[in-house]
């Protein structure tokens, strides 16, 4: 047990809220496997001209690299950089080590994404030691185990603790103590307030304010008249108030995978090949973590970028490919003909809760035959990687598929 007067242990109990970020973690996990990529401009994403940067390792965003641009533009400002296809099983695989490491030091860990949470340590700084003695073991345990870099920043609340890991970046620590909170908020600029973009960060300037100190200088009647209750949200936020506790709980709301043709297509064959192999990596993924979908949705987004979902509720969770993909099906075949093209197509499973042990079955069994097929798969793949395990019908298909995505 860590020795810790009464007074210091006060003052780290209202410090005590981190949030543990890592960095450019899809490059990361790919560097942890080549280490001849260590310091060099690293792209994770798919070569093709219409597919879109995953990950940016910090040499390639020193050329203005950026998360989600277009891969084209981002071969065009850096053609040194290295493209590596992403490996989402991967990620997803180290993302779960990852969060198991959290939850040795504390309970209270609140999963925001796959490669960042929110841990409140306050009740294990008798145990551990300060805050900032527990972020250092963090760090120091997930770049041993896992072999990645990881930013913490320490806070009194969720808000300022984003902040403070943000500002941490690459591979840093930071601590922002509640005597200190303040001066160091107003000096930072409007848009580092959460829910401040592009758009509102336009009308504030239009009313003088572009720094957080401006937002707290401003009456709020001032702020409701322009954005309602987003005024008071920002004004809080310039003050310091974010009374949010760390929740535990799953960040799996939804699974989700896409991918974006090379050529736009519009015939059902294409369509339902994507559906089916999109189906089977929402569906191993689920089953991989234990849960079941209760909804299942449907995304379009057509030549021109006009988007469409379409989501049907289920009578019974499922952890199924094969069912994932019959009712994508049967959503597609509900939109009717297709006013034009389609530039991409993804399956999510929404709704998601802990598999129960049993499984309600359909009478021919059908479902629970395809789960046991499918689960014997998840089996093989394990052991031996998942190079030549796929549905038959994707062996060869028409058009090989461009960019892939998959999204919590």
């Amino acid at each position: 047990m860590v020795s810790m007067e009464r007074e210091e242990l006060e003052r780290w109990r209202r410090c005590s809220i981190l949030h543990v970020d890592m960095d450019a973690f899809f490059v990361s996990v790919e560097q942890r496997e080549d280490p001849s990529l260590l310091g060099r401009p690293v792209i994770v994403g798919v070569p093709a001209e219409r597919s879109v940067v995953l990950s940016a390792s910090y040499e390639a965003r020193a050329y203005g690299v950026r998360s989600a641009m277009p891969m084209s533009q981002a071969h065009a400002r850096c053609p040194q950089a290295v493209v590596v296809r992403p490996r989402h099983e991967l990620y997803y695989q180290v993302s779960s080590e990852l969060m198991e490491v959290f939850r040795s030091y504390t309970d209270a860990v609140e999963q925001l994404s796959v490669d960042e949470a929110f841990l409140d340590v306050s009740g294990a700084l008798r145990r551990l030691g300060s805050p900032v003695e527990i972020a250092r073991d963090i760090r120091a345990t997930v770049r041993a185990r896992l072999g990645v870099p990881a930013s913490v920043g320490i806070a009194g609340t969720k808000f300022l603790a984003k902040i403070a890991s943000t500002r941490s970046k690459p591979d840093g620590l930071l601590v922002i103590e509640p005597g200190e909170a303040l001066e160091y908020l107003h000096a930072l600029p409007v848009n580092a307030l959460w829910g401040v973009g592009g758009k509102s960060q336009q009308q504030l300037a239009r009313l003088g304010i572009s720094t957080v100190a401006d937002v707290a200088a401003t009456p709020l009647p001032v702020l409701l008249k322009s954005f309602g209750a987003m005024g008071r949200h920002i004004h809080d936020l310039a003050w310091g108030r974010d009374p949010r506790k760390v929740t535990p709980e799953r960040v799996d709301k939804s699974m989700s995978a896409e991918t974006t043709f090379r050529e736009d297509v519009r015939d059902a064959e294409s369509l339902h090949r994507a559906l089916l192999s999109l189906s089977h990596r929402v569906g191993q993924r689920l089953r991989s973590s234990g849960m079941s979908a209760q909804s299942v949705a449907l995304k379009l987004r057509y030549a021109d970028f006009g988007t469409i979902n379409r989501s049907r509720r289920l009578d019974f969770p499922t952890d199924s490919a094969a069912r994932l993909y019959d009712i994508s099906r049967h959503l597609l075949a509900a939109v009717g003909p297709l006013p034009q093209a389609v530039r991409l197509v993804g399956v999510r499973a929404e709704h998601l809760e802990p598999s129960a042990g049993a499984v309600q079955l359909s009478l021919d069994r059908t479902e629970e035959n395809q789960r046991l097929v499918e689960r014997s798969l998840d089996e093989v793949r394990g052991k031996f990687g998942s190079a030549g395990l796929t549905p038959a019908r994707l062996l060869k298909p028409p058009r090989p598929p461009g960019q892939d995505q998959s999204s919590l």
